[in-house]
């Protein structure tokens, strides 16, 4: 009587499974995509934590760092605003109650930039042609930039437009107005008192 033959088993591979085999770089480019996805939903969703908490609050302080980008091509960071009173004003020219205060702004810029006050626009979600267009509109003549990446914006945590800020020497927040400024003398008025207060202080 013959003995069984041996069988040997051969542990091989289906070549249906040999194709669903992702290769290495193509795992890799999957990992990739995914952590690039997950860092802008990160970055958005700071964005959303600080429009829900609010304004920034009159004593909180504006990130020396922060720079505006005019249209001209300057770029300037608060840094070297330091030392002197900052009206920072959030604008679009698709804005209608922005218009009720352009001309008024203007003015308080004559009156002010001789006493050492910086206007600043910030042109919030807005075309440059447009924005522009607006600007020569209304005859405005202070720097004035797009927030690029919504930098600006977000760090004062602006809802909407317009939204003034103005900031002491210090960097700090003094004084602002949510909405359009109803006269030239609202702005004045908040002006002077923001320049006593730091008279007062120094």
């Amino acid at each position: 009587m013959m003995p069984d033959p041996v069988r040997i088993e051969m542990n091989e591979t289906p070549e249906s499974d040999l194709q669903h085999e992702s290769p290495p770089r193509r795992r890799w480019g999957v990992v990739l995509v995914w952590v690039v996805v997950l860092g802008l939903l990160a970055i958005l969703g700071v964005g959303l934590i600080r429009t829900q908490e609010g304004h920034i609050q009159v004593g909180d302080e504006v990130p020396a760092d922060l720079v505006f980008h005019g249209f001209e091509g300057e770029q300037i960071p608060f840094a070297e605003f330091r030392g002197q009173v900052v009206l920072v004003n959030f604008w679009a020219s698709w804005c209608k109650p922005c218009e009720q205060e352009a001309a008024e702004l203007e003015q308080a810029y004559q009156i002010y930039h001789d006493r050492g006050v910086v206007f600043l626009g910030v042109n919030y979600v807005d075309t440059e042609r447009e924005a522009k267009a607006y600007l020569k509109k209304f005859g405005i003549t202070y720097p004035n930039g797009p927030d690029l990446g919504t930098s600006i914006s977000q760090v004062f945590r602006v809802r909407g437009v317009p939204e003034t800020y103005i900031l002491g020497p210090d960097g700090r927040l003094k004084a602002f107005k949510i909405g359009p400024y109803t006269s030239l003398s609202e702005i004045t008025e908040q002006l002077e008192g923001v320049l006593a207060a730091e008279a007062a202080g120094s």
